[in-house]
């Protein structure tokens, strides 16, 4: 049976609500294998991120290349780099390894308020991976650290898409969950700028969210949808994995993205 693959380049969430555990559990729920190049070890409940350990960056491209040489990747994301070492680790590696289809989901604050990505870092994300991106899906928060200025309204939401999409990006979506009202996401290919619009869902569980939503869209990317229906995929399916989240832990729990499967996450 032949299965599409994807590959999630990210850090470990020993919570299991984020990072590397999101992902694979997401593509396994959307028919596509799910493959890994763990960035980062993270010691992680549904309160905070209490320790982190960084992987050499040796071992980081050695996880990427060998698993492209035996099985192939039709699509790959990345979550959480932290530094500018790794981030040019992956950069070098996606380049080099001709991977295609990359979603950059620019992570770089825990749910729980810890710091993902070093702020050297920030400038080799913006100017190594960026470029590299099919899709980039920053929040708020992170959009306004990539373009240096603060975006307060839904008009500079579209903005903030367009710029990005000048930096480098193919495609920007610059999403809405930090705003007030629906949970408005902003698409932006270079020629099509849409809304896509969802009713906020009263939960503090949310943790998981955006890496949920970025590996959707990989894995419908990986089983060969454009980019526009991977991306609206997507957006249901993570509206959905909210609405069924986990009331587990002391603090944000995770989203669901096994709701489909009757289970838990």
């Amino acid at each position: 049976m032949k299965i599409p693959v994807a590959l999630t380049i990210a850090g470990s969430d020993s919570g299991g609500g984020a990072g590397i555990q999101a992902d694979l559990k997401t593509f396994a729920v959307l028919g596509v294998h799910g493959t890994s190049a763990i960035t980062a070890i993270t010691a992680q409940d549904t309160t905070g991120v209490t320790d982190i350990l960084e992987l050499p960056t040796s071992l980081i491209r050695k996880q990427i290349a060998v698993v492209t040489g035996d099985m192939g990747v039709q699509a790959a994301k990345t979550g959480m780099l932290s530094s500018a070492s790794i981030i040019a680790t992956v950069a070098g590696a996606i380049t080099e390894l001709r991977i295609p289809n990359l979603v950059v989901d620019p992570v770089m604050v825990a749910k729980g308020g810890a710091k993902l990505l070093r702020d050297d870092a920030v400038a080799a994300l913006r100017e190594r991976l960026l470029p590299l991106a099919a899709v980039i899906t920053p929040n708020i928060p992170e959009a306004e650290v990539l373009l240096g200025r603060p975006i307060t309204s839904l008009d500079e939401r579209r903005v903030a898409a367009r710029d990005l999409v000048a930096m480098g990006a193919r495609i920007a979506v610059v999403k809405g969950g930090h705003a007030d009202g629906d949970a408005t996401d902003v698409f932006f290919d270079g020629t099509q700028m849409i809304e896509m619009a969802a009713e906020r869902i009263a939960t503090p569980n949310t943790h998981g969210s955006g890496c949920v939503f970025s590996a959707a869209i990989t894995a419908h990317l990986a089983r060969g949808a454009e980019p526009l229906a991977a991306v609206r995929e997507a957006k249901q399916f993570v509206t959905m994995a909210i609405a069924n989240s986990l009331e587990i832990g002391h603090g944000h729990g995770p989203v669901n993205p096994a709701f489909a499967l009757g289970g838990g996450g």
